[in-house]
């Protein structure tokens, strides 16, 4: 079999790279070990944010909104979005200063926000009911996907409509290199003959960079959310809201209301150390840790606290080092290209990475857009530290306190 790409891993990351090389014309085949979308995407929250921590993030996080909401415009396929807006809550003093500065600092990159009144955060939000001495920011832009395997459905229908083959149940074992130069990859089944391979196989992308002898230093971590029974006092309308304070976020999900928490001591887990038959199925839950976010907001959300559970799921997102991601070539592996790190933004921010990654593909330079997220970017890392460094940037995933780093 001869493809111009190969793309090991049919998560959203990995589709849409696949979607957008295709839209260049180039010949593309996608291949996963399981089914499309199996892993973490099929188990993502769908939300999507326009506040980032730096410039570089800001300006993927706005591009890939803008493509995910015109998206049958330029992939050919519909694809349902709810654009209801969000509001970053702080109820701490601590995290009041922080949100104020990451307001401004986003004002500047040109994002839509404004501080909210707590009249207007219950106007919009009905499940929700301000103390008045939380600080509010509305966020406009943002918006959501209801069920996260809408958008791999899509992607898949705009991959076929585009030439994309895409080889499920279907691991890569080898990827074939002449003088450290990717020339393809095989399966059990196959051998594929293509110069550029890239990875995007989530939490299993260390291993497919050892496939080649490259180092994709990401950390996968355990992530979980919960979808209440269906409630009266829940509109499809109402927006996301993120309590920046608690590491939670709440949206409208199935006529109920989804409750997601950021782990103080997350669950890192790596797929090396696991069976070979080890699935996001197998990832352990742990309800309490959902029971305890929904308590520290059950006095402003009180559907979120005892509520009955229709749905209780967890993926693995993978944290690299520093919280950004890993999008670009591998240098010392020329034709290796990588796309994990997600650092819990992969699924949101997919448009944009796959948009410019297929560029930088095209040209065969990194993209400027991408200049901040080379995977080459780390030294030598032992499997503690990196784990250390990835479990810290989950927990702080909303307040990324820079000067205390590890």
């Amino acid at each position: 079999m001869e493809a111009d790409i190969a793309v090991i891993g049919a998560g959203a990351l990995g589709l849409s790279t696949a979607l957008h090389c295709a839209l260049t014309g180039r010949s593309v085949v996608v291949l996963d070990r399981g089914a499309a979308g199996s892993q973490a995407s099929g188990r993502a929250a769908g939300l999507f944010k326009s506040v980032q921590a730096d410039h570089a993030r800001t300006l993927l996080a706005r591009r890939s909104i803008e493509r995910a909401a015109r998206f049958q415009e330029w992939a050919g396929v519909p694809l349902a979005v709810r654009r209801t807006g969000s509001f970053l809550v702080a109820r701490t003093a601590e995290h009041q200063a922080f949100l104020r500065a990451e307001l401004a600092q986003s004002r500047q990159w040109g994002v839509d926000l404004r501080e909210a009144d707590p009249a207007e955060l219950a106007e919009r939000a009905a499940y929700y009911q301000p103390s008045g001495s939380e600080l509010a920011v509305w966020c406009p832009e943002d918006m959501y996907i209801e069920e996260p395997d809408s958008l791999i459905q899509a992607y898949l229908a705009a991959c076929r409509l585009h030439g994309v083959q895409i080889l499920e149940s279907e691991p890569a074992t080898a990827v074939l290199t002449s003088g450290r130069r990717v020339t393809g990859l095989e399966t059990a089944g196959r051998r594929i003959a293509a110069a550029t391979v890239v990875d995007a196989a989530g939490a299993w992308a260390r291993q497919v960079g050892e496939l080649a002898q490259a180092r994709v230093p990401v950390a996968p971590v355990r992530h979980q959310l919960l979808i209440t029974d269906p409630s009266d006092s829940i509109r499809a309308a109402d927006p996301i809201i993120r309590v920046i304070d608690a590491a939670t976020y709440l949206r409208p999900a199935r006529g109920g209301l989804m409750v997601g928490v950021f782990e103080a001591d997350p669950l890192a887990l790596d797929p090396r150390r696991q069976p070979a038959s080890f699935t996001t199925d197998d990832v352990p839950l742990d309800l309490g840790q959902l029971e305890k976010a929904a308590g520290q907001v059950r006095a402003e959300v009180p559907l979120a606290d005892g509520a009955q559970v229709a749905e209780h799921r967890g993926g693995m997102f993978t944290m690299s080092p520093d919280g950004r991601f890993l999008a670009g070539p591998v240098s010392d592996v020329p034709g290796l290209w990588v796309a994990s790190g997600c650092n819990g933004s992969g699924f949101s921010s997919s448009p944009a990475i796959g948009e410019f990654l297929a560029a930088g593909i095209a040209e065969g330079a990194t993209p400027p857009a991408l200049t901040g997220f080379s995977p080459d970017r780390f030294g030598p890392l032992t499997d503690e530290a990196l784990v250390q460094k990835g479990t810290w940037q989950y927990a702080h995933y909303y307040d990324p306190a820079p000067d205390a780093r590890p």
